[in-house]
């Protein structure tokens, strides 16, 4: 396994005093946001496609420093019922593959999206019940007329530039939100489609991680992790649930916030997670998304630096020398 960041935390960086800054820590890889709801503040497609020179300043940036890029993300809402929305959001999306295929990455990062409940809705409609019957007819239409047409020929796109693997970040809003949805895409588009698994919103759902990663780990569907901790707070939750919809930065009022790595669950919990991943074989890259209201990026970052170096099994194991 190796180190790595999601770079949009430290957008405000120029790009080389960036991955100096991580290098000097120990990062070993990143995750790029160059579109959708990550934005482009290092990573601008549209710039570096048609700069030569941009693109090989930063190829030298990265090789001087030795690093690498695991992924490019472009978060977003390809099949958003406003077709504007959901345009610009696919136009960040083919432009993320163009790149990844310049820079030889073969992972993209994403969310499924989410459509509304007809051909007419103007803003997505998240299902999250079965009862009544109304939300199994939206269910239909969200699946089989939009969400699945539409990566099948996302993922011939894909396959055409390179890239080997699209990875759905799980999260609640969107129609992959668990493990059986995002299997459900998998089973429907092709195994192109494998899940960014990102620990924070599994625990707010009532999720345990290891038991997400043993079941998606049978279907070798993990393509990507982040690394994000949640704080759940038991006696808001007590009250209203988990479905909390308050303000991000009510720290104190909310059922659950994001916390940097080992601020919502200890060592124990995180050593599991990553001795569950290593078990079902994942290799890759434990990338840091650091999202803490309570802490400045840099302090949060190296937090969670400091916790994960500790946590992360580096070496390929050797035989069973005890045996």
């Amino acid at each position: 396994m190796k180190l790595g960041v999601f770079n949009p935390v430290l957008a405000e960086m120029p790009f080389k005093e960036m991955v100096e800054y991580l290098a000097s820590l120990g990062v070993q890889q990143l995750e790029m946001g160059a579109g959708g709801n990550p934005g482009k503040a290092h990573f601008d497609p549209e710039v570096l496609l048609s700069d030569e020179s941009k693109m090989d300043e930063i190829k030298q940036i990265l090789a001087e420093n030795n690093m690498t890029i695991a992924a490019i993300s472009c978060h977003g809402n390809a099949v958003h019922p406003n077709k504007e929305i959901a345009q610009k959001f696919h136009n960040d999306f083919e432009n993320a593959v163009l790149l990844a295929e310049k820079l030889g990455v073969t992972t993209i990062v994403d969310f499924s999206g989410c459509p509304g409940d007809s051909a007419t809705s103007t803003q997505p409609n998240w299902v999250t019940c079965s009862w009544p019957p109304d939300y199994l007819k939206v269910l239909e239409y969200q699946w089989n007329e939009v969400l699945i047409p539409y990566w099948k020929q996302a993922a011939t796109f894909c396959k055409a530039h390179g890239i080997q693997k699209i990875a759905f970040e799980m999260h609640p809003g969107f129609c992959v939100y668990n493990t059986s949805s995002l299997l459900k895409l998998r089973e429907a588009v092709g195994d192109i489609i494998g899940a960014n698994v990102d620990p924070s919103h599994l625990f707010w759902q009532g999720m345990d991680p290891v038991e997400v990663i043993k079941a998606l780990g049978k279907a070798n569907a993990i393509y990507h992790f982040h690394a994000k901790d949640t704080k759940i707070d038991k006696a808001n939750t007590s009250v209203n649930g988990v479905l909390d919809v308050g303000s991000y930065k009510d720290v104190l009022g909310r059922s659950w916030v994001f916390r940097t790595v080992g601020y919502g669950h200890g060592k124990e919990v995180w050593n599991a997670i990553i001795s569950a991943l290593k078990a079902v074989g994942y290799d890759g890259v434990i990338s840091i998304e650091h999202e803490d209201k309570l802490m400045s990026p840099k302090e949060g970052l190296e937090k969670a630096i400091q916790f994960l170096q500790e946590v992360i099994i580096y070496e390929q194991p050797r035989k069973a020398w005890w045996i």
